[in-house]
């Protein structure tokens, strides 16, 4: 009689095993008397491409589509055949099965799609985990569960798999192949989950590029006081105002600062009101990857993988891949030992540690709340701060203060509106006095913890009569939204029930539905990066051309974050056992096949392809063809699409093609190589690389190629730019 556990990584089958008291090394897994415990390396199992399902599909063809597999087959990886192998044996021989993978959705899908290939029938229960600590595992065991309440998971795993190889499979081929028509080169990836957040980010961009921005001005007073000065703005009435309220018209808001300055104001009503912050709440992933990016530039997946550094190596803090920030009331008894174990990890945090009330009781705290994992907080054991990388000391440090934050006092502060009049201009006034300083004393320094204000008001009562002492006009723009970073970005696929217009759909949407999970997004950024769909500059993602045709050609639905937000939440209820996985798949099935022949149509129909209608997006300056962004040995770079009839390349300038470099080379022999035909390049028109000459046509004088025609432009040497001359154009224009 022999118990199985079968964890998700080797780093979790020692953990485990540790506490288990299993230490024999065997082959691919640790051996004890009644226990063993062997790991997967993740997916061991992929799902199996297209041309398994017959020959048809190994060449890609529009006739093919779709492609719908009867009966859904997986392979094992190559490199995890050994593994495998291994697991399959020790199935054969276990009396019972633990699951004791990562507490999720892909969790257990990674655990049962290895219990299905090996066709294992035998009694599973799980093991739930929240942290690879000792006393976590050891509270784990105590409450192992059956197997059958987490199966559900499994089919929202496979739901999610199926559903992404139908979309992935079918419409980039789809694509692809209407785009090879247009003249584009290589694969249009189109993924349930990356395309719509790829549109995100294209809706942006174009919002931004397609900003005017609109001049105001605002006049800002220096009012005197007896107990202290202050700033106040000048009110605009409506008829010197637009919308907003912000005056339009530059030379009233001069009269009215010229009037002012001097001017006697009366304080015609003061309001003064007490603020009590609540603390933030605890860490979930996204919100995590936002800090992270906006306090340090991190990216998504470099957040992902410090906290699960932090998670599995340092057995720092608990499960990273969490939509939940929100924690169990059973945990309140872990409190004591969680903050001694801060203080013997650093005690440089003793201070704070013991400036925590451990009465108080935050809305952190909440049952109702709690999804599959609760927030990440610190575990209950010390960890070595001094074996961090310092991007995880940054996080685990982050991570440990909101924690630390339920157990603060509320930050409590007086705001005051202060209105004054002088004479036929209104004032307004604003300030804040903090009366608590809170749970904000963790996070001093933080920008966002800082007071916005600038000013503390003095004591104002109505009536009271103060003298401007100065006033200034100060000229502003309005500004368009801000560029998406990965932290944004993420922000905007959690909460994309936000900015969905259609009302029906938005009332049908959770606001907690968005998409993919806190497990996948920061790959889909990963995967668009790599793919050249978006670039970074600086910190900011930008799309490119590429990107914006593709969305562009792409039926609404494809692309609606919507749609794919309403199938994260139909998994979900699958997850919860509230959906089937058949009925969810044939509406997937029906949705990709109506898809498919639209594109089949739009083919037999001549239609214009995917990235070109009409003129190409990025001409060859040379022959007027299309170029192509392509990836070489040094990155990305743009090539003519009539290669090798037309050789010119073009330098890569953050997704678009860059301005060619000027060759130091005279017109010889070995140059023909490197330029073009003059096809569509005419004598007498400008030179397509300075914009400045124009080209003649010339002779070559040495060399092999001497006696043979060219183009060439008329600032050489300053632009060295040729083309080559057909025969047959030379001998028309000699005949000319």
């Amino acid at each position: 009689m022999t118990r199985l556990w079968l964890c998700e990584k080797p780093s979790q089958g020692r953990d485990i095993a540790r506490v288990l008291g299993v230490g024999h090394k065997g082959d691919g897994c640790l051996e004890g008397a009644t226990d063993t415990v062997t790991w997967c390396f993740g997916h061991l199992l992929e799902m199996a491409p297209p041309d398994t399902y017959g020959e048809a599909y190994k060449r890609w063809s529009l006739d093919a589509l779709p492609i719908v597999p009867d009966r859904w087959r997986q392979d094992v990886k190559g490199s995890a055949s050994r593994q495998f192998r291994v697991i399959r044996q020790l199935l054969g021989q276990a009396s019972e099965v633990v699951i004791a993978t990562d507490a999720d959705r892909e969790g257990e899908m990674i655990a049962r799609e290895v219990l299905d290939a090996c066709q294992y029938r035998g009694p599973v229960q799980r093991l739930w985990l929240s942290a690879l600590d000792e006393a976590s595992i050891r509270k784990a065991l105590a409450a192992l569960m059956p197997g059958e309440k987490t199966y559900p998971l499994y089919l929202a795993g496979l739901g999610r798999a199926r559903a992404d190889w139908l979309v992935g499979m079918n419409l980039t081929r789809a694509y692809t192949l209407m785009g090879r028509q247009a003249g584009h080169d290589g694969v249009l990836s189109v993924g349930r989950v990356q395309t719509p957040t790829l549109r995100l980010v294209v809706d942006r961009d174009r919002e931004i590029e397609a900003f005017v921005p609109k001049p105001y001005w605002e006049v800002v007073v220096q009012v005197a006081h007896a107990r202290g000065g202050f700033r106040a703005r000048w009110v605009p009435p409506e008829a010197a105002a637009d919308a907003e309220g912000r005056c339009i018209s530059e030379q009233t808001a001069r009269q009215v600062a010229q009037r002012l300055t001097g001017a006697s104001a009366t304080v015609t009503q003061v309001h003064t009101e007490r603020v009590r912050e609540a603390p933030p709440l605890p860490l979930d992933l996204g919100t995590l990857q936002q800090e992270a990016s906006r306090r340090w530039g991190m990216g998504a997946q470099q957040v992902l993988e410090c906290a699960q550094a932090l998670y599995e190596k340092h057995k720092a803090t608990t499960y990273p891949r969490t939509d939940c920030p929100y924690l169990p009331t059973s945990q309140l008894s872990d409190v004591e030992q969680v903050m001694t174990a801060l203080m013997k990890s650093d005690p440089g945090i003793e201070r704070l540690v013991q400036g925590a009330d451990h009465a108080l009781q935050s809305r952190a705290w909440n049952d109702a709340k709690i999804t599959a994992h609760h927030a990440i907080i610190p575990t209950s054991a010390p960890c070595r701060i001094d074996a961090m990388s310092e991007s995880e000391r940054r996080l685990y440090d982050l991570i440990r203060r909101r924690y630390l934050a339920q157990f603060y006092p509320r930050h409590e502060f007086d705001r005051t509106d202060a209105a004054l009049q002088a004479g036929e201009d209104r004032l307004k006034a604003s300030g804040k006095q903090v009366c608590v300083t809170g749970w904000r004393i963790l996070f001093q320094g933080d920008d966002q913890a800082q007071d916005k204000t600038g000013q503390t008001l003095p004591p104002l009562s109505r009536d009271e009569r103060c003298q401007v002492a100065k006033a200034d006009v100060e000229a502003k723009q309005t500004t368009p939204p801000a560029r998406y970073t990965e932290g944004t970005l993420i922000a905007a696929m959690k909460g994309v029930a936000r900015l969905i217009d259609d009302p029906k759909l938005k009332k049908m949407l959770k606001e907690s539905a968005g998409i993919g999970t806190e497990a996948t997004r920061a790959g889909i950024i990963e995967t668009l990066l790599k793919r050249g769909y978006l670039v970074k500059q600086k910190k900011h993602l930008l799309s490119t051309d590429t990107a914006r045709a593709l969305v562009d050609a792409l039926p609404a639905p494809v692309k609606d974050p919507g749609t794919t937000a309403l199938w994260e939440q139909a998994l979900d209820e699958i997850a919860q056992g509230r959906q089937g996985l058949d009925g969810f798949l044939a509406k997937q099935t029906q949705w990709v096949t109506v898809l498919v022949q639209r594109v089949q149509s739009s083919a037999q129909a001549g239609g214009p392809g995917v990235i070109a209608q009409g003129q190409p997006a990025h001409p060859c300056p040379a022959c007027g063809q299309a170029l192509r962004r392509r990836k070489g040995k040094d990155g990305f770079f743009w090539g003519c699409s009539a290669y090798p009839q037309c050789r010119q390349t073009l330098p890569d300038s953050r997704g678009k093609p860059g301005k060619p470099k000027a060759t130091r080379k005279r017109p010889g022999s070995d140059q023909g190589k490197h330029n073009n035909p003059a096809a569509g390049v005419a004598v007498g028109g400008t030179c397509p690389f300075c914009g400045q000459g124009q080209l003649v046509q010339r002779t070559m004088k040495n060399g092999q190629q001497a006696g043979r025609p060219f183009l060439g432009c008329t600032r050489f040497p300053q632009c060295k730019h040729f083309a080559w001359v057909s025969e047959d154009s030379a001998r028309a224009r000699k005949a000319g």
